[in-house]
């Protein structure tokens, strides 16, 4: 089982280096580690940068923080059973 808190800790971790605000998911990309295959893990749950783009509805842009960045995937991740 995923642990939740985990997995938002890893994203926030990774994307609080973006240049905030934000207005797409390529925005984020130079604050990754290791690009668009940095990876998120927790449990059974394994998805990259990449995957969570194409998964997910890719949030509602502009956010101005990694914050509610990651509580807007988290919560999509969620609604659909990932996590």
């Amino acid at each position: 089982m995923a642990d939740e808190s985990e997995i938002r800790d890893q994203m926030i971790d990774a994307f609080e280096g973006a240049d905030y605000p934000i207005s797409s998911p390529m925005d984020l990309v130079p604050a990754l580690p290791n690009g668009p295959g940095t990876k998120f893990e927790s449990g059974d749950f394994s998805m990259t940068a990449m995957e969570l783009n194409t998964k997910t509805s890719g949030g509602d842009f502009p956010y101005d923080d990694a914050e509610s960045f990651v509580d807007d995937i988290i919560e999509d991740l969620k609604e659909q059973g990932e996590i």
